[in-house]
C-alpha cells in the first residue's frame, strides 16, 4: 500500500515537472517569437492612434477597445487557423511568405524615409461625414483592416520561430503571442491617446501643473519619435527576415557577410563585444532592408500609376 502510494506520488511529481517544463517551453517560444515582431508591433502602436482623430474624447477608449477586439479576432479566428494549416500541409511555404512580409516591411519603411527626405507627408484619409456613429464605424473598420495586415506579419514571424514544434505547441505559442501583443499594443495605444487628457487634468492642479504641462507639450514629441523608431524597426526587421530567408533558400552570402562583420566588430571591441556585434548585424540588416525597400517603392508607385491610367 505504502509503496503504491509512493509510486503514485512519484508519477504525479513527474507529471508536474513535465507540465512545468512545457509551460517554460511555451513561455520561451512565445517570448522569442514575439521579440522578432518588434518592428511590426512598434509600427502598429504608432499607426493606431490616428483612428480616433476627429472623435470625441469620451469615445476614444471604447473605440480602442473595439479595435483591440477586432485585432484579437483577426489573430485567433482567421490567422491562427490559417498558420496551422500552412504549417501542417505546406511548411515549405512559410519562408517565402515570411520573406513577402519582410519585403512589405522594407517597402513601408523605405517609403516613409523617402517621404521624410523629400519633405512630403502621407495624406491622411478623412471620412467625409458628420454622423458620429457612421464616422466611428468607418474608423473602426479601417483600423481592423489595417491591423489584419500587421497581424499577419506578426503571426508569420511567430510561426517561423516555432515551425519545428508540434502543431499543438505551435497553436499555444501563436495564441499566446497574439493575445500578449494585442493586449500590449492596445494598452499602450490607449495610454497614448489619453495622455493629453491626463496632462490637462494634472495641469489644473497647482501641485502637478508642471508635470501636466510637460505631458501635454511632450506627447507630440513622443509620437514623432515613436514613428521614427517604428520606421527604423520595420526596415531592420524586414531586412533581417529577407537576409535569413535567402540563407534558408540557398543564398547564404548576405547572411555570412553580416555574420563575419559582426564577429570582426565584436573582437575589435572586447569590452562590449556582444552589443557591438548585435549593432553591426542590425545596421547591416537595416541597410539591406532600406536598399530592397527603396527598390520596391518606385516599382509599386509605377504600377499604381499605370493602373490609374488604365481606369
Amino acid at each position: 500500500m505504502a509503496s503504491g502510494l509512493v509510486a503514485l506520488l512519484d508519477d504525479i511529481a513527474g507529471l508536474t515537472k513535465l507540465a512545468a517544463a512545457s509551460l517554460d517551453d511555451v513561455g520561451a517560444a512565445a517570448g522569442k517569437a514575439g521579440s522578432k515582431a518588434v518592428g511590426v508591433v512598434v509600427d502598429d502602436a504608432a499607426v493606431t492612434p490616428r483612428y480616433v482623430t476627429g472623435l470625441t474624447p469620451d469615445r476614444e477608449l471604447p473605440i480602442i477597445a473595439r479595435i483591440a477586439v477586432g485585432s484579437l479576432r483577426n489573430k485567433l479566428l482567421i490567422l491562427l487557423p490559417a498558420a496551422l494549416l500552412l504549417s501542417a500541409f505546406a511548411p515549405w511555404a512559410v519562408t517565402p511568405l515570411l520573406m513577402l512580409g519582410g519585403a512589405f516591411l522594407c517597402f513601408e519603411g523605405a517609403e516613409k524615409v523617402i517621404e521624410a527626405i523629400g519633405g512630403h507627408h502621407p495624406v491622411e484619409e478623412h471620412v467625409a461625414t458628420t454622423d458620429p456613429a457612421t464616422l466611428e464605424k468607418e474608423q473602426v473598420s479601417g483600423a481592423i483592416r489595417t491591423d489584419l495586415i500587421l497581424s499577419a506579419e506578426i503571426m508569420a514571424i511567430a510561426l517561423a520561430e516555432v515551425s519545428s514544434q508540434t502543431i499543438p505547441m505551435q497553436a499555444i505559442v501563436l495564441a499566446a503571442v497574439g493575445i500578449a501583443i494585442t493586449a500590449g499594443v492596445y494598452g499602450v495605444v490607449g495610454l497614448i491617446v489619453k495622455m493629453d487628457d491626463i496632462g490637462l487634468h494634472l495641469a489644473r492642479k497647482p501641485a502637478t501643473r508642471t508635470l501636466g504641462c510637460a505631458l501635454v507639450k511632450g506627447m507630440p514629441v513622443v509620437m514623432r519619435w515613436l514613428s521614427i523608431i517604428g520606421t527604423a524597426a520595420m526596415i531592420w526587421v524586414g531586412g533581417g527576415i529577407l537576409v535569413h530567408g535567402l540563407e534558408v533558400l540557398g543564398v547564404p552570402a548576405p547572411a555570412h557577410l553580416l555574420h563575419h562583420l559582426s564577429e570582426a566588430a565584436a573582437h575589435a571591441v572586447p569590452a562590449g563585444g556582444s552589443i557591438i556585434g548585435w549593432l553591426v548585424t542590425a545596421i547591416g540588416s537595416g541597410i539591406a532592408g532600406l536598399a530592397i525597400g527603396g527598390a520596391i517603392v518606385p516599382a509599386v508607385h509605377l504600377i499604381g500609376a499605370l493602373r490609374g491610367k488604365g481606369h
